[in-house]
């Protein structure tokens, strides 16, 4: 019998429960750096993993690359692994005028416009986040936007079927981003607490075209929320 997982590298058991989840494997490291004996688990394709301590309490992030599909089979694992609460921390676009570079935003809930999640649950069962997790990470944020986020398969927009992201702005989603319906519906179907908070690195709705063209996200005003968001994550994941 295997004693890691294929996708992740992650041990089968013996993890601890508290599991913060991040799409680039450089803040997987970057969070690594800010624990307490803070040490690398596993490197298998996107997915770095590991372990240290914050304030205390015995933490472990994974890295889950870009995409609902790829998260989710990460997701899956680190579940399986023995992870009872999980928030994710990654970066969105703003979809609401009120929300801007730098702010910072704490997903509620999920439209669920990804694959994955339709592949294990029926389309009405609903991507929320655990009241609790947001409630911790709210605490820790109280000027973050609370809302529901668009979760999309689509970076880049199509030329043929065009855009949806009006359509969810007119809807008063505040953000868009890419894996928080697979987080929030393979926890909840495994019973587990999960939360997401991210940081706004622009605006794919600030063009007409709604081009990518300019979107950078490695200015100061995005690091230094970045930094920012990955606080209060930690925060949030070892409060009792």
């Amino acid at each position: 019998m295997s004693t890691s997982f294929p996708i992740t590298g992650l041990p089968v058991s013996g993890l601890p429960s508290a599991v913060l989840v991040v799409g680039d494997p450089a803040r997987a490291e970057k969070v690594a750096s800010r624990l307490t004996a803070g040490k690398p688990i596993a490197a298998n394709r996107e997915y770095h993993s590991f372990s240290g301590t914050w304030n205390g309490s015995a933490v472990v992030v994974v890295s889950h690359g870009v995409g609902s599909a790829g998260a989710g089979a990460c997701f899956s694992e680190v579940i399986k692994a023995g992870a009872t609460r999980i928030i994710r921390a990654g970066t969105c676009g703003g979809l609401q005028a009120s929300v801007t570079d730098g702010d910072l935003v704490i997903a509620t809930g999920a439209v669920r416009g990804d694959g994955y999640s339709r592949g294990v649950a029926p389309l009405e069962y609903p991507a929320v986040a655990h009241p609790a997790v947001t409630a911790r990470l709210f605490s820790a944020v109280p000027s973050a936007h609370l809302g529901i986020v668009l979760t999309s398969d689509v970076f880049y927009p199509s030329e043929v079927l065009g855009s949806n992201l009006p359509l969810w702005q007119r809807a008063n989603c505040v953000a868009v981003e890419m894996e928080c319906a697979a987080l929030f519906v393979a926890a909840s179907l495994a019973s587990v607490e999960a939360g997401a908070i991210l940081a706004v690195d622009g605006n794919p709705l600030a063009t007409s075209d709604e081009s990518m063209e300019g979107y950078d996200p490695h200015r100061s005003v995005v690091v230094d929320a970045v930094d920012t968001m990955i606080e209060a994550a930690l925060t949030a994941l070892t409060q009792p």
